[in-house]
């Protein structure tokens, strides 16, 4: 018991010395400032996962839909007609991936 103690205690020592939590606070001057959470919109647009045109859906990703689909008998029968893609969005809403 008292090994494994101890042990807990030095992965402990070891973990705040390499994360730097031991040095104390760092200067000001080496961090800049957060200005504030709004960014600008061509900064935003690289960082937000863009949403994917409907064409673009994989054979797995359609499958998916088409058995929640095939679920409701409505939707079901507007798919044989209108396509996978209209069905879904009209019963369901936009499609989540």
């Amino acid at each position: 018991m008292k090994t494994l103690v101890l042990l807990a205690l030095c992965s402990l020592t070891v973990i705040c010395v390499t994360s730097g939590a031991a040095t104390g606070p760092q200067p000001a001057g080496d961090n800049p400032p957060q200005e504030g959470l709004f960014v600008e919109r061509e900064q935003a647009s690289t960082v937000v996962r863009q949403k994917r045109a409907a064409g673009e859906l994989s054979l797995t990703q359609l499958e998916s839909l088409r058995e929640v689909c095939e679920a409701n008998m409505a939707c079901e029968d507007m798919m044989d007609t209108s396509g996978i893609i209209a069905a879904y969005t009209a019963y369901y809403g936009p499609i989540p991936f």
